[in-house]
């Protein structure tokens, strides 16, 4: 299966993202770590991880946790 990541608002809808698929979930997580700030400034406030279609785990906020 190929891992994606779904984009949210700050209402919680779905918005538009980068469209990215990874092999496997260490490799998402990592392209996360790596763009998280990018995203945030596009206007993207959380993401969910799929396998698929399924959902692995988030919503996940991208703000700073103070």
């Amino acid at each position: 299966m190929a891992y994606r990541w779904r984009y949210l608002n700050e209402t919680g809808n779905e918005t538009a993202g980068p469209d990215e698929t990874f092999a496997d979930q260490p490799e998402a997580e990592e392209w996360l770590t790596d763009t998280w700030p990018e995203l945030l400034d596009q206007g993207i406030d959380s993401v969910t991880l799929l396998d698929a279609e399924a959902e692995v785990y988030g919503p996940m906020s991208l703000h700073e946790q103070t």
